[in-house]
């Protein structure tokens, strides 16, 4: 309603998770290339873990897309309050296998001869789960047992675990030690600090046909912080709102009492969120990575090499090293 106002051609601020408003920080473009590593170097168990509505979601569809369609072909269960028995019939029909065997011995066995397919092919085939948290550990058992399916060179199948900060402390139970101690990468998202919030706003509006200036004051993106705590989900929710209260009254300026009164709507009160602490730089807008630079260098990772495994950051570490922010540090 408001974008043409505000000189945009789509909405900046959606609630959907599309990969093309992927803002990438450090932590982001670490997660998404730590994420491609465990998948196109067949380590069978990844794990992403963060706060609701910091972007996990998101970020497994921004993996999906990293990855040509004909050399990594995914299941992506986004419910997964499933028995057993529908958990294994859910990721066979989304890899497209038809004519299910019945019973439970006969499905392991096409799920076996088709990973060993892809496999001999030199292809990867790999299961993402979003809202993992919600899964029981009965159920994580199942999975577990799912990597099970290897040869001498890696696992025939790759498993992606997301999910809340609950999936920790699930993973930390004694119950589900053998799983955790399959884990090859364990990732973490975590709220945007203050010094990020403009560089995300400007990002997200850049990305909707906007230009470098964004209709934010400083006060409102204060304002903004402290409603939002710095959860990107929360954020986009107020921002729309208050650009729709701006548009209203014809204000081609977000004021701080917009902020407020789109943060009263959404009934939210004033997070755990000092924007006098200390906290990293955001890096600038010019040098964050481009998003479709990030997708080629992915798709250069997890292309299958003449020995038919599919390459990885080891083969240009110092590209990889900038993917993952110029951090220092990896977690895989």
């Amino acid at each position: 309603m408001y974008e043409q106002f505000f000189g945009l051609t789509q909405n900046p601020f959606m609630l959907v998770p599309d990969p093309r408003f992927l803002y990438p920080t450090p932590q982001h473009r670490e997660a998404l290339t730590g994420l491609a590593y465990a998948v196109s170097r067949r380590k069978g168990f990844a794990v992403v873990t963060g706060d609701a509505g910091t972007g996990k979601t998101t970020l497994l569809r921004a993996l999906l897309e990293s990855f040509d369609g004909d050399i990594c072909q995914f299941s992506m269960v986004v419910n997964p309050t499933l028995t057993r028995a529908e958990f294994l019939e859910m990721i066979l029909l989304d890899f497209g296998l038809k004519d299910l065997a019945s019973g439970k011995a006969r499905q392991l066995a096409q799920l076996g001869e088709f990973l060993r397919e892809r496999h001999n092919a030199g292809l990867i085939a790999a299961i993402l789960v979003d809202e993992a948290h919600k899964l029981s550990p009965e159920l994580l058992e199942e999975i577990r047992l799912l990597t099970n399916f290897e040869d001498s060179e890696g696992k025939l199948l790759q498993i992606v675990l997301a999910g809340q900060t609950e999936l920790d402390e699930l993973l930390d139970t004694a119950e589900l030690r053998q799983l955790k101690q399959r884990i090859a990468c364990r990732l973490r998202l975590c709220p945007l600090r203050p010094a990020q919030l403009l560089s995300y706003l400007q990002f997200r509006w850049i990305q909707a046909g906007g230009g470098n200036e964004v209709p934010f004051g400083d006060d409102a993106i204060d304002y903004l912080g402290l409603f939002s705590g710095g959860i990107p989900r929360v954020i986009n929710a107020i921002c729309d709102n208050a650009l729709l209260i701006a548009f209203v009254q014809q204000s081609h300026e977000v004021r701080p009492e917009h902020v407020v009164e789109a943060a009263k709507d959404l009934a939210l009160r004033e997070a755990d969120w000092n924007i006098e602490e200390a906290a990293d730089p955001a890096p600038p807008p010019e040098d964050l990575l481009d998003p479709a630079d990030l997708k080629d260098y992915l798709r250069g990772c997890c292309r299958p090499s003449s020995k038919g495994t599919a390459a990885s950051p080891e083969s240009d570490p110092e590209k990889f090293h900038y993917a993952v922010g110029n951090s220092g540090k990896s977690s895989h």
